[in-house]
Formats: C-alpha cells, sequence, structure tokens
C-alpha cells in the first residue's frame, strides 16, 4: 500500500510546485485521490515513510469541483409561469427570502389602471401567483417602496394614487398571515411623495428624495420613522433626487442614480454620516412639526401640516377597496435645516470603469460594502457596452466586474432587480424584446422572465462577511488593539500563539513545513529567528530546499481545516510524527496557515505580504475545498489587482479553474501591457504561460502607446479634477475640496464635495 500513497503525494507535490511553470498542470488526478481516501487506516501506516526524513509530502484530499469554478460562468433565463404581471410599472418587487419574490402595485402603461395586487413569485417553481390578503388593504398606488422588515414584513411607504395624489402612509403587509395593518404614526408627517427611496436600518425605515407638491417638485429630504415607537423625525435637507437608490453602510446613509432637480441622470454618489444623536430614538410626540415655521420660506404658511384627506373611496381592477385612511400631505417647499452629521459626494467624470449613467437601464444594490450598477440592454445602449460594475464605497473607485455579453442576453430587457439580504443573489425580472412564437392575444408581459445572478462568482463576499468599518463612537474590540483591524477578538487572541516554538510558552504540538522561497528569514522577528536556530538549525540555511519550521497547535488545524481532520482520523505518518509537508512557497504555507488561526486574509507585512501570496492561498482553497477561502481570495484579488501581480494572478487563476479572475487578469494585463512585461511576476512565468497569455489577444489586436493608449482607457483615464465642483442648489454652506494625486493611474476622475 505504499505505493498507493507516495505516487498521489508526489504527483500532488509536482503539480502544485510546478504550478508556477505552467498554468494547464492539472492538480491531482481524480481518481488517484479517490484511491487515496479510499484506503484503510491500516494501509496508511508510516513503516517506510518514517525511514525518509523528518518532514513528509502531504496527500491532497480529492477535490470536488468549487461551485463556480472552472466553466464559463453565464446566468440563464428561465420562463415563468402562472398569472404573470403585465406590464406593470412603477410597482414594488421585493425579495422577502425562501426563494419570494413579492409584487406589490404599479400601474398598466397601456391602460393607466392602477393596481394593488399582491403577487408573489416562486423561485423554485417560477410561478406568478395571486395572493389573497386581508386586512387594512391599502388603496392602489405607484412609486412607492416596500422594505422587508423581521424577515416576514413588508414596509410599504408613499407613492401616488390614480388621481395623481401623493401619499405619505405606512402600511405593513405580513408575509406569513397575508394580512395588512396600519400602525398609528405620531411625529411630524413627512410630505406625500413618490418615486422616493427608502431603506431599514437600526430599527428605523429612512426614507430619501421622491416627488412632491402640486406642481410635483423634487425632494431633497431626509427623514426617518422610528418603528419602536412608530414617530416620525423631522425632515431635514440632504440631496435633490428622485428614482434612485439608498442604503445604510458603515454607519452613513449613501445615496446614487436617479435623476437631480434638473431632470439629469445624475453620476454622483452622496453620503451622510448617521452617528448625530438626532438620528437616535425620536420623542413620541404627536402633530405636525411646527419648528419649521421658525423661518418662512415660500408658500402660504397656512399649507403648512395641512393634511388632505381623500374625498372618495375608489375601487382598483381587483375589487379590493382603497384604504380611505391613506395620508396625503400637499405641504409647501419651507426652510429645512442641513440634516446633521458629515455630508460628503463623489462625482465621476471619466475612466474606463465609470459606467455612463445616461444610457442603458441601471439597477443599482448594494453588496460586500460596493455598490453595484447592472448596465443593462437597451435601446440606448450597444449590448457591448452594458456590464457588471462595482464601486467599492471604502476607496470610491470604480470595477468592472463582468462585460455585457457575459451576463446578459440582449434579446431581452430588464425592468426590475432584486437582491436577497445576504448580497449574494440577484434577480432581474423581464421579458424577451419581441413576443414568443406561442403567444397569442398580444404580448405585454414585463415580468414574464427571470434571471438569477450568483455575485459570489464575481468575487463579491456576501453583506455578512464584508469588513465594514467600526462604527464611530462604538465600543471597540479587543482585536483592535492588534495591527490587523479585521481580526475578531478570538482570532487575534490566536494570532498571538501562531507560529511560536514551544519553548516560548506557546504550548504548538504540530510542525508545518514548505517549500524554501528564501523569504522567511526576512519575515520573521529576530527573536522567532534565535529560537528557530537554536531548536532546529538545519531549516534555516537558505541552500536546503525545506523550508524553515512553522509551530502550529492540532486542535486549530483540526477544528478549521477539514482535510487535517481525515489525516489525523486516518492515522497516517503526520498523527505518528507531529510534521507535516506542504510542497508549496514558504510565503503562501504561512498565509494558509495563519488564516486557519485569524479567519483573515487582510494584508500584513509579514503573514501574507503581497498578491502573490494571496493568488497561491487561491489555489490551496481549490486543491482543499475550502469555499470561504476561495471567496475571500477572490474578493481580494480582483479589487487589488495590479501592474506587478497581474500576469501571476492571471496564473493561478488558470490553475485553481477560476475563469472569472482569469478573464478580469488577462484584460487587465492585455491594457497595461507594456507595463506588466517588465515586471518580475511576468518574467518568471514559463514559456507556455507567456504564450498562453499573449494568444488571449484577439487575432486582429495591436500594441498602442502615448496618447493613443490614454484613449482608449490604457493609463486608467483622467486624473483627479483640479476643476470647479458642481454642487447642488443651496449647498453654498458644504466647502468644495479639490483633489490631485499624482499617482492615480489606477484610479478614476472624480470630484470630491
Amino acid at each position: 500500500m505504499q505505493g498507493a500513497l507516495d505516487c498521489p503525494s508526489v504527483l500532488h507535490a509536482m503539480s502544485v510546485r510546478n504550478h508556477s511553470t505552467a498554468a494547464a498542470t492539472p492538480l491531482l488526478s481524480h481518481n488517484m485521490a479517490m484511491q487515496l481516501n479510499t484506503a484503510t487506516p491500516t494501509d496508511r501506516t508510516p513503516t517506510s515513510a518514517a525511514s525518509s526524513s523528518n518532514t513528509y509530502l502531504m496527500p491532497t484530499s480529492p477535490s470536488k469541483k468549487a461551485k463556480g469554478t472552472g466553466d464559463n460562468y453565464k446566468p440563464k433565463i428561465a420562463r415563468t409561469c402562472g398569472q404573470r404581471p403585465a406590464c406593470l410599472v412603477n410597482a414594488s418587487v421585493t425579495y422577502c427570502g425562501n426563494d419570494q419574490i413579492y409584487a406589490f402595485g404599479g400601474f398598466d402603461q397601456y391602460t393607466d389602471e392602477v393596481y394593488n395586487h399582491v403577487l408573489k413569485l416562486d423561485l423554485k417553481t417560477l410561478q406568478w401567483t395571486l395572493v389573497d390578503n386581508y386586512g387594512d388593504i391599502p388603496g392602489v398606488r405607484m412609486g412607492h417602496t416596500a422594505c422587508l422588515w423581521q424577515g416576514s414584513k413588508l414596509l410599504v411607504y408613499g407613492g401616488e394614487n390614480e388621481h395623481r395624489e401623493y401619499l405619505s402612509d405606512l402600511v405593513i403587509f405580513d408575509i406569513k398571515t397575508a394580512h395588512w395593518t396600519q400602525p398609528e404614526l405620531r411625529g411630524p408627517i413627512p410630505k406625500g411623495r413618490a418615486r422616493h427611496a427608502a431603506t431599514v436600518y437600526d430599527d428605523k425605515l429612512y426614507v430619501v428624495g421622491g416627488l412632491a407638491g402640486n406642481d410635483t417638485y423634487t425632494l431633497d429630504e431626509i427623514c426617518y420613522l422610528d418603528l419602536k415607537t412608530w414617530t416620525w423625525s423631522r425632515s431635514w435637507s440632504f440631496v435633490h433626487r428622485f428614482d434612485h437608490s439608498t442604503w445604510v453602510w458603515g454607519g452613513r446613509i449613501w445615496v446614487f442614480g436617479g435623476l437631480d432637480g434638473t431632470m439629469e441622470r445624475s453620476g454622483e454618489i452622496w453620503w451622510l454620516d448617521l452617528s448625530s444623536p438626532a438620528y437616535k430614538t425620536v420623542p413620541a410626540q404627536g402633530g405636525p412639526d411646527f419648528s419649521t415655521l421658525e423661518r418662512q420660506g415660500p408658500g402660504p404658511r397656512s399649507h403648512i401640516g395641512q393634511f388632505n384627506q381623500p374625498q372618495h373611496t375608489t375601487t382598483g381592477s381587483t375589487g379590493y377597496t382603497a384604504n380611505s385612511s391613506s395620508v396625503q400631505v400637499r405641504a409647501s417647499s419651507w426652510f429645512k435645516p442641513v440634516a446633521p452629521g458629515a455630508m460628503s459626494s463623489a462625482r465621476f467624470f471619466s475612466g474606463p470603469n465609470v459606467p455612463s449613467q445616461t444610457a442603458g437601464t441601471h439597477f443599482h444594490v448594494y453588496s460586500s460594502g460596493a455598490l453595484l450598477d447592472f448596465v443593462t440592454p437597451a435601446n440606448t445602449i450597444r449590448p457591448s457596452d452594458c456590464n457588471l460594475s462595482a464601486l467599492e464605497l471604502d476607496a470610491l473607485q470604480w470595477q468592472r466586474l463582468a462585460e455585457g455579453p457575459e451576463i446578459f442576453d440582449p434579446a431581452y430587457r430588464w425592468h426590475y432587480c432584486a437582491v436577497n439580504e445576504d448580497g449574494t443573489k440577484a434577480w432581474l425580472l423581464g421579458c424577451p424584446n419581441e413576443a414568443p412564437e406561442n403567444a397569442a392575444g398580444g404580448f405585454e408581459e414585463y415580468l414574464s422572465d427571470v434571471v438569477h445572478l450568483d455575485l459570489r462568482r464575481f468575487g463579491l463576499l456576501g453583506n455578512n462577511l464584508s469588513f465594514e468599518p467600526l462604527a464611530i463612537g462604538g465600543q471597540l474590540p479587543a482585536s483592535d488593539t492588534h495591527p490587523i483591524s479585521n481580526l475578531s477578538s478570538l482570532g487575534a487572541d490566536l494570532s498571538s500563539m501562531f507560529d511560536r516554538p514551544p519553548e516560548t510558552g506557546s504550548d504548538s504540538d504540530f510542525i508545518v513545513t514548505a517549500e524554501n522561497d528564501g523569504l522567511e528569514d526576512d519575515s520573521e522577528s529576530s527573536s522567532t529567528r534565535t529560537a528557530r536556530s537554536a531548536s532546529s538549525p538545519q531549516f534555516i540555511s537558505p541552500t536546503t530546499p525545506t523550508s524553515a519550521p512553522i509551530y502550529v497547535h492540532k486542535l486549530v488545524l483540526r477544528a478549521r481545516w477539514p482535510h487535517f481532520t481525515r489525516v489525523f482520523k486516518a492515522q497516517m505518518a503526520e498523527f505518528h510524527t507531529k510534521k507535516m509537508h506542504i510542497p508549496e512557497p514558504y510565503a503562501v504555507v504561512r498565509a494558509f496557515l495563519y488564516y486557519l488561526y485569524t479567519d483573515s486574509i487582510a494584508a500584513h507585512p509579514v503573514y501574507c505580504p503581497s498578491l502573490d501570496a494571496v493568488a497561491g492561498l487561491l489555489v490551496m482553497a481549490n486543491v482543499y475545498d475550502m469555499p470561504r477561502l476561495r471567496l475571500l481570495c477572490l474578493h481580494r484579488l480582483s479589487r487589488e489587482l495590479d501592474v506587478e501581480h497581474a500576469a501571476v494572478v492571471w496564473e493561478r487563476a488558470g490553475t485553481a479553474g477560476e475563469d472569472w479572475l482569469q478573464r478580469r487578469a488577462a484584460s487587465y494585463c492585455l491594457t497595461h501591457w507594456g507595463r506588466i512585461v517588465r515586471t518580475l511576476g511576468f518574467r518568471q512565468l514559463s514559456r507556455q504561460s507567456m504564450m498562453e497569455l499573449c494568444e488571449v489577444i484577439d487575432v486582429e489586436g495591436r500594441v498602442v502607446g502615448g496618447d493613443e493608449l490614454e484613449l482608449v482607457g490604457g493609463l486608467g483615464g483622467a486624473k483627479f479634477g483640479v476643476g470647479g465642483l458642481g454642487r447642488e442648489p443651496g449647498r453654498s454652506r458644504q466647502t468644495a475640496i479639490d483633489v490631485e494625486d499624482a499617482d492615480t493611474d489606477e484610479n478614476d476622475g472624480m470630484e470630491l464635495n
């Protein structure tokens, strides 16, 4: 049985050790790996292995095909059935968990009939159902918002009815019971509005912008409803917007997209700090906010706080009676104080990755600390110009995640987008451009087709795994005293015990070695090197092929590494010798073990120094079937891709079977080819890998340089602007900051307010 043990071990050592010289080298024969795993524990005794040296080749576990890897991912379009909505415009479409999407309200663009239907799409059966609902059923409306609250309730706010009257009521739909309720609200009722944006955060419903007034003007208001006391806050001045998106991240509320007060599509992003005490629980008091009368704006004073109730009851096409208690507020545009807290904005005006908001149909959602912009097919844009882009909110930098042909079919138009709360899945709902051959009686279905997008395929972590900044003023966890800020408190404590010899009091009981890449001497402290030299000086020599030992704890490895658990259960050689050899570069192995201790691959000057190590971690995540590590590597590599490491990332992505990342790295390499070929990473590629990378370019492609390179975006677009900054009307209180950065070749041009 020794041959069954050594053969796959040696194969693994050769393939993984040499993956830097051939991107297409297979990691491990699946049949050999299965043969190894089906061997009995008795066959895996270390009798002959013990006679080799004091380190051992570690056989890999059977690498299952990681979900989302090794294939050219393109979302598939599925046809729905049942009671499909026809021509539903300005409705609310919300993902409510359990593979269900709920649509409410909207109007028919051909008949102008406004609805108060509740429709449900089961994403498993792809069937639309008209939901029987009960209770205080709201009136027909369109242009409202519906936010998921407490996992099973929809908060429907505002909109306009069939008489084009703007509403300011709140109704709650319980998904479990299909029952409507209307809570009694207190505080200053905000203006009735439609086509606004709303989001739930910290048990508060934040409402931003919208259209209001008898003459229909754009609101610049922000206010919130405390969902514990059902009390409205006062309204503050923020930013003029409608048909926009809003979300909360990092203790700030963000606004992007839509149209401004001049009816122009905006490419600005605004954010407001919510740490001010004004955004805490508001006092439970009734009546309008008469403090707005302190300074009088245009219009008669008597309009303030005047609530216009509907004069008659309307009945929708479904027979449901409109709610007669819907509140419509037609207040005048009085002066409002500026929203408390730091307020800022950024306008992107150039760059190869900046999506133009004036062309195509855009859907904006939040995921993983980034704003996602789905630029979908429309009559105003070419299919080749469609894409999926992401704006990293911490760096304010755009990234192109996927091109349009990779995810969109130009034969379809998409009208709504829904995303789950985790930010890992998105669904586009729409219909074909032309009626199907079997369509009868015309074709007027807006939501007849659905496409599901797994956002994790594009390196997005999901909201539960994203590294969000700490809220200002909150209690700092113990990990914040550690140099690496992304560690949990437990991870910070464990990291202090990582890679310390047992004589230092760490109680380490296992040794892992790797391939000697000559980096360990520079990455260790002098005390650690001294301890190593005293205990095992043969490992320190740079001429030996085996690296210095890495001291770890069996308990941690067994709890965090499934393959290590299988090795110990089988009582293989490593079980008896308490030593293991991983045929990967020392920096990669050390970063991998540090991840097992901390659950983090954040940049670290010692344990994870560069993207080369992260690219190696991606390969190991694929070999040992560790999906979370794979996701973290994809996220970091796709967002920190640079000239120095692009070639290495391209090769490792190919080795790991990550086609999406490999295409992204190849595109980056070709765009910056003149600098890429001068990097150490490119020169270390094998001849075969170099040829494969060169052949990625189209057969009609050519090398450009100088001014022409800048025109095609090869230099990353224009630098940060230094001219005058466009500001919102009435924003003279803010100070405009001109930013210029001499080293912003990779950044998109933008203005900061």
